[in-house]
């Protein structure tokens, strides 16, 4: 068997759900398969880093099924407003979902992809991926991922030989298919599918299917989910914030329904703290902007809750609905603790602390990365200017949560800002040189494993 024995756990549980939420497929038949990014790390946890790079190949570019997983590749159904319009017309247009498994922390993940091939859900589309969008894509997770943000994880990237044309870019451009593991691909668009449906059985279907194999709980009430998923999706609206992270296009059918971030587009990462910065160069209204973020990921949770309807009573669902504004107000004080490297002391102390610190970046404009990186551990250095005097004393008492002792510290912050995102693809395009996109995943790994808490870091 080409996969590791000790941690390949094959799992089929979609199969429980694909007879209402999703459509058999096959993958496209592509020119050439050239691996450009494979993630044994993340592949470890789901024992397939054992692959060789033709093993990697046959499954995760030309998708031979994996060893008793799912059949074979499904495109997922969903509806989804985006930008607030509803659009009925939706569903995996250049993707799949292909193979199941229990990770070794004991979740079940997925494998999906980006740039499979049409499917029924393709519309005009071409049912690829540019190169660069999966150049991008890691470059996302992996920042993601050490800023302790929830999120799909890049596994692998290989390219496939075609010429693609797009209007938003140089064309004709590379072509890639990507693969992503993600903890499910459920979305609040396959909720407000079955509702636009009224589909009343396949609603309860789905709601015991996400309770039971992505919250753990062996239930089909529909309250319940909304009001788990009310918390996990302002967690992840906080640390949004925290990261200082735009993900651009917050449509209810990006927003996945266990609370982890995934499918990745127009992001940026915001260099300074400014309300109203954005990621999508067509939010002309700022949507989702910086700061409006929680407000829009709240604004699709309310739309679950609207679906949810079809099966439960209002007054129960609105206030459930209600805990999303209580658990972002704890969670952001927490992530941003967190990223500042302090020890949390308790209620009113912590949220003046965050209140103080967010206060001064939004008057002194100062990197966001820089700042953390130097108030890491609870001190604000004698150069920062008197925006920053109030946060001295407000921070003096505070314990860290980890020592500033490894060789991160001693040079300079990590950061993934645009310019050195298309910095790092020029070589790729010009002259095939992927120097740079390597060197960067390993030092931002690097500031993972200096940020992360000593036990999750050993």
């Amino acid at each position: 068997m080409p996969v590791s024995p000790q941690a390949y756990r094959p799992a089929s549980a979609l199969t429980e759900i694909t007879d209402f939420i999703a459509d058999p497929v096959a993958p496209a038949d592509f020119p050439r398969t050239i691996i450009r990014f494979r993630n044994d790390r993340a592949a470890a946890e789901i024992g397939l880093e054992t692959l060789t790079d033709e093993e990697w190949t046959w499954h995760l570019g030309r998708f031979a099924p994996l060893p008793d997983t799912l059949p074979g590749p499904f495109a997922m159904r969903y509806h989804g407003h985006q930008f607030r319009h509803y659009n009925s017309d939706l569903g995996d247009g250049r993707g799949f979902t292909f193979a199941q498994m229990t990770a070794t922390d004991g979740r079940l993940l997925e494998l999906g992809t980006k740039g499979s091939g049409q499917t029924p859900y393709s519309r005009s589309g071409d049912g690829r991926l540019t190169l660069k969008g999966g150049v991008r894509e890691i470059l996302a997770t992996e920042m993601l991922e050490a800023l302790n943000v929830p999120t799909s994880r890049t596994l692998s990237i290989i390219e496939t030989g075609e010429a693609l044309h797009r209007g938003d870019e140089p064309s004709p451009t590379r072509s890639a298919v990507m693969v992503r593991m993600s903890h499910g691909h459920i979305r609040i668009g396959s909720f407000q599918r079955l509702a636009f449906e009224r589909d009343e059985a396949g609603m309860r279907r789905l709601v015991a299917y996400v309770l039971r194999h992505f919250y753990g709980e062996d239930s089909d009430d529909p309250v319940r989910l909304l009001t788990l998923v009310a918390q996990r999706t302002a967690t992840l609206a906080a640390r949004y914030m925290a990261a200082g992270f735009v993900h651009g296009v917050l449509n209810s059918d990006n927003i996945n329904v266990t609370g982890e971030s995934f499918d990745y587009g127009p992001w940026r990462f915001a260099p300074t703290w400014d309300p109203e910065f954005t990621a999508a160069y067509f939010d002309h209204s700022g949507l989702y902007a910086l700061a409006r973020q929680p407000e829009a990921i709240q604004w699709d949770v309310m739309q679950l809750a609207s679906s949810l309807r079809l099966i439960a009573e209002s007054e129960p669902l609105i206030a459930a609905l209600e805990g999303f504004a209580t658990t972002y107000q704890q969670e952001i004080v927490t992530a941003i603790l967190w990223r500042l490297g302090l020890t949390p002391r308790g209620g009113t102390e912590d949220r003046a602390l965050v209140q103080t610190f967010e206060r001064a970046l939004r008057e002194s404009q100062a990197s966001l990365d820089r700042t953390y990186f130097d108030l890491f551990g609870g001190q604000v250095p004698d150069h920062y200017d008197e925006s920053w005097n109030a946060l001295r004393d407000l921070i003096e008492p505070y314990t860290p949560r980890r020592a500033r002792d490894g060789a991160y510290w001693q040079g300079s912050p990590e950061s993934m800002l645009i310019d050195e995102v298309e910095a790092i693809w020029a070589p790729i395009a010009e002259h095939d040189d992927w120097t740079l996109l390597h060197d960067k995943v390993a030092r931002v790994r690097a500031m993972g494993r200096a940020l992360a808490d000593p036990a999750a870091a050993a």
